[in-house]
């Protein structure tokens, strides 16, 4: 996967201020992984152990690999965040 620019003349379009941009994308990004992450984690724990228990062995589960390959496939959380805000569907407001 290629590194894929983003135009921050169309981020200014959509933002008043750059700075924030980025930061509501970021936290909007950590909000994305998180829930990837609980949703991998409930996936991964619902596949049965083969009773072995031993950490010094790798043991290579088919299943397990399945769902994380499928998984590495997703768009990063980050671009999905920054995506989601180019097309304004993130909205935020200031604290008072």
């Amino acid at each position: 996967m290629g590194i894929q620019p983003i135009d921050l003349r169309k981020l200014d379009e959509k933002t008043a201020n750059t700075y924030e941009a980025v930061i509501v994308a970021a936290k909007e990004g950590r909000r994305v992984n998180e829930e990837t992450r609980l949703e991998y984690n409930s996936l991964v724990n619902t596949i049965p152990s083969k009773g072995i228990d031993d950490d010094s062995e790798d043991i290579e589960n088919p299943d397990q690999l399945k769902i994380s390959l499928e998984f590495e496939k997703r768009p990063k959380p980050h671009l999905q965040a920054l995506n989601e805000l180019l097309k304004g569907k993130i909205e935020y407001r200031y604290k008072s």
